[in-house]
């Protein structure tokens, strides 16, 4: 069984690590403002999902052939920025059109899939993964075991994490509602979300 004390020790280092900003952050808290809490959420629930995935990545070896092969790493890193750069063009233009009520699961589902791409594409996770994650293993005979506890707990963290950055950023959706200051919002979001690119560019290259 993994010691209680140092799962306490690594839910404070994730708790940590997660409030320095990154793509995630960003990205939940400029569309919570632009678009409200509850697409926010579906997005939170994407991350979460990107978070596991990576985790079983990690787990099962394949995160050693992206140590390994720097093409691998890169190729996903650019993809991230890639990725990073099309959400700022799109939130420009999304901020042109009528702010819908309440999103229908069609509309949902698509903000869950863009918190999942941004996830996946985010160096800053999967390098928590290979670099921190197994300094906390603490009997490698139960690497498997122990590192799947500690994953699931990065993930409940991170979770927390960004359930209250959507909630807080939520509360200034309504006051910039109007046309004006949507379209005003949206060249804000896309030049932030164009900041956070240039930065996964810099702060991840090897």
């Amino acid at each position: 069984m993994t010691d209680p004390t140092l799962i306490l020790a690594f839910a404070l280092a994730a708790f940590a690590i997660e409030l320095t900003p990154g793509p995630n952050m960003a990205y939940l808290a400029l569309l919570s403002v632009d678009r409200g809490r509850l697409p926010g959420l579906y997005a939170v629930a994407g991350v979460a999902s990107g978070l596991s995935v990576l985790a079983a990545i990690a787990l099962f070896g394949f995160g050693a052939l992206i140590t390994e092969y720097s093409w691998i790493y890169e190729t996903l890193r650019w993809a991230g920025i890639g990725y990073l750069l099309w959400l700022a063009l799109d939130a420009y233009l999304t901020s042109r059109k009528p702010l819908e009520e309440t999103p229908d699961v069609a509309t949902g589902f698509r903000y869950f899939l863009r918190g999942f791409i941004t996830n996946l594409l985010n160096p800053k996770a999967l390098l928590f993964y290979l670099t921190v994650m197994p300094s906390f293993v603490a009997v490698e005979a139960r690497y498997l075991a122990e590192a799947t506890v500690l994953s699931i707990v990065y993930v409940v963290v991170a979770t927390g994490v960004h359930f209250g950055v959507v909630v807080l950023a939520g509360t200034a959706q309504p006051v910039l509602s109007s046309a004006q200051a949507r379209r005003r919002l949206g060249i804000v979001f896309a030049l932030l979300l164009v900041g956070v690119a240039v930065w996964v560019f810099f702060g991840t290259a090897r």
